[in-house]
């Protein structure tokens, strides 16, 4: 890309970049600050969807946010994901690179799910290295995301807020929390969603994604494919008032609606950082 980017920082509330919307969102300047990119979806193309990301990226700052690190995995990093990402990177400029705790692929073979891991210090010196390795790689520190859970691992030894707590600080990464993530799981397995942000340090959020769930019969299910329920924007302002004014991403992967509808959901999520903004 020859044209000047614009600064890579973000602020408010953005939204995933998505394929439907490209048109919607070239046509005419929004108020929406920022993009997230799914950056899986362009690592090797060289075609039309490289195309509308330049374009996009001439006018608005971005994130990239990814599925394929599988940080938790015991296979070695996949170097050529990285050299790709790290091309992307140099040519997009993002504001962050992020990616799960969790992991994806098990002896070169890649599955069809992020799979969450056992939360015991063995784990945390493992995932760490592999962070480390990855932001050398890449050339700066990553964000990494909280997952959903709809069970626990007997051989752990601690709540996942401890483990993510002395990961942050191991690997010196930062985190992008994901409040529906969270309450999700705070919700699954019968814990206070606020112990978990009191835990946290703040000068390591740098994100937050806000989605929607669906309620299955006993547990709730995380599916980014409703608006964000009423008790994650309640969660979402207690994060707030924890961390202050974190840029805020609207998530929306299934069921994609009309871009207004995802524009909506983002001006109610600038409303409460507006606010907390005031209150600092």
């Amino acid at each position: 890309m020859t044209t000047h980017l614009p600064s890579a920082s973000i602020n408010g509330a953005g939204i995933g970049l998505r394929s439907a919307h490209y048109q919607d969102i070239l046509t005419d300047q929004h108020t929406i600050p920022w993009f997230e990119v799914l950056l899986d979806n362009y690592l090797t193309s060289q075609g039309l969807p490289l195309h509308y990301l330049e374009k996009v990226r001439q006018n608005y700052p971005v994130t990239l946010h990814g599925i394929g690190m599988s940080l938790g995995s015991t296979d070695p990093l996949d170097l050529e994901y990285l050299t790709n990402l790290k091309e992307l990177a140099q040519q997009i400029e993002p504001a962050y690179i992020s990616d799960h705790l969790s992991w994806i692929s098990v002896n070169g073979h890649y599955l069809n799910d992020l799979i969450p891991l056992p939360y015991t210090e063995a784990v945390i010196e493992h995932v760490a290295q592999r962070i480390l390795q990855a932001q050398e790689f890449l050339g700066c520190r990553i964000l990494i995301e909280n997952p959903s859970a709809y069970v626990s691992f007997t051989d752990s030894t601690m709540p996942e807020w401890v483990f993510i707590q002395q990961l942050l600080e191991k690997a010196d990464c930062y985190l992008l929390l994901d409040v529906n993530n969270l309450y999700v799981t705070a919700t699954n397995q019968g814990f206070d969603p606020l112990d978990y942000l009191n835990t946290i340090p703040a000068t390591r959020v740098k994100q937050i994604h806000l989605a929607g769930y669906e309620e299955r019969e006993d547990y709730l299910y995380d599916t980014h494919g409703y608006p964000v329920h009423p008790p994650v924007w309640e969660l979402y302002q207690a994060t707030l008032e924890r961390f202050g004014p974190v840029p805020t991403l609207i998530e929306w992967d299934t069921d994609i609606p009309a871009f207004e509808v995802l524009m909506t959901q983002a001006s109610k999520a600038q409303e409460y950082l507006n606010q907390v903004s005031r209150w600092n």
